[in-house]
């Protein structure tokens, strides 16, 4: 049975040691809206040290990156109009093989030309991360986000963290104004 986060809530991945691979489904939906453009929302993966910050460009993953160099982490593609019922985009984690100097994966999603399109979370509905048991495909943990980001073209959903010797996982759900270029600034990255 899938346990439902709010914001700020966190959760044990690995006690007791038996869960080796997950993938992490992040889907939306888009409000009507009549702009005159589709929407293209990217989900997309940054791999932290204790600093919070990614240190090598290959540290992020996402449509043009998908797979992390160590191969524990890989995008499994853009899903350009999200379009249709469950995940939009997946991410593939094996947590046994992340490298000891990645600490912190943040998953976040990004609006693609938001401000040439005049687009915004604030059109979107019905967001969420979930994880799901890869061995057994048991979905784990939802959390929805439910929050009105009305200018924001950037959302930081979640994190998977380490602690000690265990995986957690805290759900976020942080706005961000600016779009990937804000995100990835913030994340330690230049664009």
């Amino acid at each position: 049975m899938s346990i439902v986060l709010t914001k700020g809530q966190k959760i044990d991945l690995t006690k007791g040691g038996t869960l080796k691979k997950v993938f992490v489904g992040l889907g939306w939906d888009t409000n009507k809206y009549d702009g005159g453009y589709d929407f293209d929302l990217d989900a997309s993966v940054f791999c932290c040290g204790e600093d919070g910050k990614a240190h090598k460009d290959t540290d992020f993953v996402f449509y043009n990156n998908l797979k992390h160099p160590s191969g524990a982490i890989e995008h499994l593609g853009d899903n350009l109009t999200g379009g249709g019922d469950g995940d939009d985009e997946q991410v593939l984690i094996d947590l046994k093989a992340i490298p000891s100097e990645i600490h912190k994966i943040a998953f976040a999603v990004t609006i693609y030309e938001a401000d040439e399109r005049k687009q915004n979370f604030g059109q979107v509905s019905n967001a969420f991360v979930r994880v799901v048991n890869s061995e057994n495909n048991e979905e784990l943990l939802r959390y929805d986000l439910g929050e009105d980001f009305s200018i924001e073209t950037a959302v930081v959903v979640a994190e998977i963290y380490r602690s000690g010797s265990e995986w957690k996982f805290n759900a976020i759900g942080s706005g961000f104004q600016g779009g990937l270029a804000a995100l990835c600034k913030n994340f330690g990255l230049n664009v």
